[in-house]
């Protein structure tokens, strides 16, 4: 086939971008697709009762027969957490390094899936993916083992970089792959899509090693128990601590589902160096004495069933804090929960307890990159198109700037919103058509049955209540044989509102009358009727819109 009948070249995300979480991009050349991760994202406040988020695969379960294999960066939540979901439906093969690959499986196994193909990689694999070949290069990250992707295609490489940070003195002694990365660069580098989590940040992200210290020094001076909150995943925030507790011989006792599974697999795994006896049960916690104990604990967001809010709240099963313990929390705040673990710290103070977090101490460095980190990716790159992933229309639209300050002609930069395609013809660049993506809301076991108009009546009811209003008519003539009985939840307390609720069965009784009247008899009409009679008079008296659910029985 000749250059001028070459397919095109497409380049879209199904979530990732305006938006921070459910990371899921894919790059898509003729008959061929490839897509890189598959995270969830926490709901928004005006998700009711919504647990989690993941993106819309419909694309993709279209065009399955196409998809070649789904490639994982690294094991945080905002890449892997929508895999037990999304593999259900999608049959494809998921490529990622040992550690990666280590928290996948035991995703999979607690859904009970077990039928699809999975391949361990590493910096030096080479894939070959339909059309496309896929190769990778090491990143510092805050989780050991993240890798970028280059993908070649037909119309010239692209590469997507994970997030990632230029860390020169790793923990894990993990380094950045620079020269793979310059490399690709001189080589040639058709799409970079980059991390733009901290595009707003002057300077270098600093090394995790800084914090290492900060940490130690903590625990140096502490003179009972410590506490470490932080994100599970964050396995070199983990080897700090713990390195902390074997410089001053404390045992370590682990408390959280979510940081108990990591723990257990990056151990197993040899990711996590844990000297032999340090690790103690939750139940040994009160039998040594308080100054050779720590714990280490989910929380540092303020969830409020976490293991440090319960601690806090005395809700816990097996410990709380008690005044005089130090208690660290090791992670800045997700935007969104910055009230959340306000609240958290005010109850750790109230207690007595001695409180670290980022704004008063240097317990926590970001894995991501700043704006200097960014720029130098950027350069070594040298792309001759740029697409900014990974963070809220802000981060994206300041990436786009830095690329401009390196080099990148601004007509070769695309910022797109999630589903917009950037497609490569004969190496050159356009906006394609959009393909449908959105929201998928995970409630409990069900998976996008809660969709817009459920979410609207969840706030109506958060809002305002809801009435019930339950009649029982004759079959024969239409007449109430009982009620209308009135049954309010949310919206006012019976017992202190007899009289409202006696003028709103009249209000009932009325629009019954009127209808019988009129003879109306469908039900439908009926619902109708008093619904509207019964919210105008609500309204007019308590400026309240609650929702009225009427139920209509016939005897």
């Amino acid at each position: 086939m000749s250059r001028n009948q070459r397919a095109k070249l497409s380049i879209f995300a199904l979530g990732g971008l305006a938006e921070i979480g459910k990371n899921m991009y894919a790059v898509q050349y003729g008959d061929d697709i490839v897509v890189i991760d598959s995270g969830l994202m926490f709901p928004e406040e005006d998700m009711l009762g919504i647990d989690i988020v993941i993106p819309d695969i419909s694309y993709l379960l279209e065009n399955q027969h196409k998809v070649r294999g789904l490639i994982i960066t690294h094991g945080h939540e905002d890449h892997i957490g929508g895999l037990p979901y999304i593999l259900k439906q999608l049959k494809v093969p998921i490529f990622a390094t040992r550690l990666t690959m280590g928290l996948i499986e035991h995703k999979l196994r607690e859904a009970h899936i077990n039928d699809i193909k999975k391949v361990l990689i590493s910096s030096k694999s080479e894939i070959k993916l339909g059309s496309m070949k896929a190769t990778f290069f090491n990143t510092n990250h805050s989780i050991p083992d993240s890798v970028g992707v280059c993908l070649d295609t037909p119309e010239g490489a692209v590469v997507h970089t994970g997030d990632f940070k230029f860390d020169m003195t790793p923990v894990n002694d993990q380094h950045a792959d620079f020269h793979r990365m310059a490399e690709l660069g001189n080589r040639g580098v058709l799409a970079l899509l980059s991390d733009s989590t901290n595009a707003e940040r002057a300077g270098f992200t600093g090394s995790e090693k800084t914090v290492g210290e900060g940490i130690k020094e903590i625990f140096r001076t502490a003179k009972q128990r410590v506490i470490v909150a932080t994100f599970a995943s964050n396995i070199h925030r983990i080897q700090q601590v713990i390195d902390a507790c074997e410089a001053y011989d404390r045992k370590l006792a682990v408390i959280g589902r979510s940081m108990v599974n990591v723990v257990n697999i990056a151990g197993d795994l040899g990711y996590l160096k844990i000297p032999p006896g340090m690790i103690i049960d939750p139940d040994e916690i009160n039998r040594l004495p308080a100054h050779r104990v720590a714990v280490i604990s989910t929380g540092s967001q303020g969830e409020p069933m976490s293991a440090l809010t319960r601690m806090a709240n005395s809700s816990h099963r097996k410990m709380e804090v008690l005044p005089g313990d130090t208690v660290i929390i090791a992670a800045t705040p997700i935007p969104g929960n910055e009230k959340a673990i306000g609240k958290t710290i005010d109850q750790l103070f109230r207690i007595g307890a001695h409180v670290v977090y980022s704004t008063t101490s240097h317990v926590h460095v970001s894995g991501h990159g700043s704006q200097e980190d960014l720029k130098l990716m950027l350069t070594l790159m040298k792309p001759k198109y740029f697409i900014p992933i990974h963070g809220e229309y802000r981060m994206l639209r300041a990436h786009a700037q830095l690329a401009e300050l390196v080099g990148v002609r601004p007509d070769n930069i695309f910022i797109c919103d999630n589903g917009d395609t950037v497609e490569v013809v004969n190496g050159k660049a356009k906006y394609g058509p959009k393909i449908p993506t959105g929201k998928v809301l995970i409630d409990g076991l069900g998976v996008g049955d809660v969709g817009n108009i459920v979410l609207r009546d969840r706030k109506l009811l958060s809002q305002d209540g809801i009435l019930v209003v339950v009649l029982t008519l004759s079959k024969a003539n239409g007449a109430i044989l009982a009620g209308p009985d009135i049954i309010s939840r949310g919206f006012v307390y019976v017992r202190e509102s007899e009289k409202l609720l006696e003028e709103a069965n009249q209000v009932v009784n009325q629009t019954m009358e009127r209808c019988m009247r009129e003879q109306v008899s469908e039900w439908a009409s009926l619902k109708t009727s008093i619904r509207d009679s019964l919210s105008k008079f609500l309204y007019e008296r308590t400026r309240r819109r609650p929702m009225i659910l009427p139920i209509i029985m016939e005897v």
